[in-house]
């Protein structure tokens, strides 16, 4: 059996709760090499980044190798509203219940936040109230570096693509052969059959998809003119920014599995075509093996703590819609066997189920071959009302009275998108525990009826939480329930789809999970899966990139919808990573900005050294 040992501390709750940031600086966080010896961690195994953060190394999987895994959870949600359901802030509860008051092993597995939602609309992601990851600050910023390599590998190779055109637009083959394959020591050249091919790439500018990228939300950098100086010679073309999340070298990081594999994934990372129509890759540009150097630490997942003193890893950031939105596999993995048997790992998906949850399992799962036993799906009165057809939830907006006073007829039509959300997750052979996020002014009818509705779709077991308001002892039943469905899976864990069938047989097959009639495609959608066909890339899976606001490609669908034919608008591809990803509608890379961003609140008091305003 595994327990947990003697770091877990207890909280002084508050009634009402405190803002965010002043329960995470009412806390003093212990020592991470604390947190580290509780895990059995060698110190050999980690590096300290100061007091409260440590970078975990590979190595320790060496030591591990036969040791066996501990449970494997995951966390997903309904349809949110733009206000979030809790996800992460339930995460971090169910870990805290289970070391500090159910003594079992445990780790909770987080992906990085962007610093622009941070600074923009949503603020940070380390939880809320008494289930939140500390240091909080240093969790929502900087944290060890990671993005901001990931930012610097992007752009060099983003330069390299621009500055490679350039180069061959003028200069003569003989010049070019010259400056990139220079002799060896007996004068021959280095590449030799290679050389021709290697020199002269011949790259497609208006193929090109690779973009710049920046942790910062800046709408004003969505579309951009590059090579506009007078040293370029007239080499203008039209690019973009992306926020550094988005990138593919964050896919990468999230779905690699070991140093080497991280460095065949980013050389295989398509950023256009020649003029040819063939695929030019980042190794073909000669950078795969720079790219790597500035990722070699970042593929170290970052060790911290929560509240109550249970460990977790933050480790890697990706967006959630045109990437997988989930955690890294390395994480999981180290984690799974440090908690060893009886012990339990919990990773949270991002957005509803119907994103986060269905890319886990046909993707990180794919690559990994890790298998979840169970799935844990968050709800809330608040968005089961929305989907019943209540008032529209807006950011930043005093919410409705509907929302406010009890309404159990229009809970309980909301609940068809929290039935469809089960019965998709347990498609998969897993257990599913809902998790109700109970806020102040949910009445005890509404509560019930949520349980008695995920009951009657399948759940496993469905559980009220408080965790926000009382941390780990406000999810002990969800952490029971949790661990009855780990004990008891019914039946073997199976993906949606196998691999070898077409890319648009595996679109198809998620659009069924939607809801869908059918699917519908753009003439430039066909055109790319045609591509994707010829240059062999159709056996990879597919990650869809849609609205997180309903099942359906339209975000005003709400409940859920059926009838209805999927528009898939461009398909493009991230092969390195190793996905696929169909366009429905319009996805935005690099978000905006509100009318009153997040920083208005952000600031420093200059006499103690303190964070004040985050959340």
């Amino acid at each position: 059996m595994s327990t947990s040992s003697t770091t877990h501390r207890k909280l002084n709750v508050q009634s009402p709760v405190p803002a965010d940031i002043d329960i995470a600086n009412s806390v003093e966080p212990l020592h991470i090499s604390e947190i580290a010896q509780d895990l059995n961690l060698d110190p050999k195994h980690y590096d300290l980044y100061g007091k409260y953060k440590a970078k975990v190394l590979l190595s320790v999987l060496d030591d591990l190798q036969g040791s066996e895994d501990g449970y494997y959870v995951v966390v997903g949600g309904i349809t949110p509203t733009p206000l979030g359901e809790g996800k992460s802030t339930t995460t971090v509860g169910l870990c805290q219940a289970l070391g500090s008051f159910l003594d079992k092993k445990v780790v909770t597995c987080v992906r990085q936040p962007s610093q622009g939602p941070t600074f923009g609309i949503k603020g940070g992601a380390a939880g809320g109230g008494y289930s939140q990851v500390i240091p909080m600050e240093e969790f929502n910023l900087h944290l060890t570096g990671d993005i901001h390599a990931v930012t610097a590998a992007n752009n060099l190779l983003a330069a390299a693509i621009d500055t490679r055109i350039f180069h061959e637009a003028s200069q003569s083959d003989k010049a070019l052969l010259n400056r990139l394959c220079p002799p060896n020591k007996e004068g021959k050249p280095r590449l030799g059959e290679k050389i021709k091919k290697f020199s002269r790439l011949d790259i497609d500018p208006d193929s090109i998809t690779w973009r710049r990228v920046m942790d910062v939300n800046d709408r004003f950098l969505r579309k951009i003119t590059v090579g506009q100086g007078p040293e370029e010679k007239g080499m203008v073309r039209e690019t973009g920014f992306d926020i550094a999340v988005a990138s593919e070298i964050m896919a990468v990081l999230a779905l690699t599995t070991s140093l080497a594999d991280m460095r065949e994934r980013l050389g295989n990372m398509v950023i256009g075509n020649n003029k040819a129509g063939e695929p030019i890759t980042a190794e073909d540009l000669g950078v795969a093996g720079a790219l790597t150097v500035l990722m070699k630490d970042a593929i170290n997942p970052t060790l911290m703590q929560t509240l109550e003193g249970t460990p977790v890893f933050v480790h890697a950031g990706p967006f959630a819609n045109i990437a997988h939105g989930n955690s890294s596999i390395v994480a999981d993995k180290i984690a799974l066997k440090l908690v060893g048997p009886g012990g339990f790992v919990v990773t949270e998906a991002g957005f509803g189920a119907d994103i986060g949850v269905e890319k886990f399992m046909n993707i990180k799962c794919r690559y990994s071959g890790l298998k979840p036993q169970c799935a844990v799906i968050v709800a809330t009165v608040r968005a089961l009302k929305m989907h019943g057809g209540g008032p529209q939830v807006v950011a930043g907006k005093p919410l409705d009275r509907a929302y406010l006073t009890e309404n159990v007829a229009l809970l309980e039509a909301g609940c068809v998108n929290l039935a469809r959300h089960i019965s998709n997750t347990r498609a998969y052979g897993v257990n599913v525990v809902v998790a109700v996020n109970m806020f102040s002014t949910d009445t005890e009818a509404e509560l019930n009826a949520v349980k008695s509705a995920a009951l009657s779709a399948g759940a496993y077991d469905a559980v009220v939480c408080t965790h926000h308001a009382h941390g780990g002892r406000g999810a002990v039943d969800l952490g029971i329930a949790v661990q009855g469905a780990c004990e008891n899976v019914p039946q073997p864990f199976k993906f949606l789809y196998p691999l070898d069938i077409s890319i648009k047989e595996k679109i198809g097959a998620i659009a069924k999970t939607y809801g869908a009639s059918g699917v519908e495609y753009s003439e430039q959608a066909e055109k790319q899966i045609k591509m994707y066909a010829e240059q062999g890339f159709s056996n990879l899976p597919i990650c869809m990139a849609k609205t997180q606001y309903s099942f359906s490609h339209d975000a005003s669908l709400k409940g859920a919808p059926t009838g209805f034919v999927l528009s898939i608008r461009d398909v493009r591809a991230s092969i390195g990573a190793g996905f696929i990803y169909p366009l429905v509608g319009t996805m935005s890379t690099m978000p905006g900005l509100p009318t009153r961003p997040c920083f208005f609140d952000i600031d420093l008091d200059t006499t103690t050294g303190k964070i004040i305003g985050l959340s």
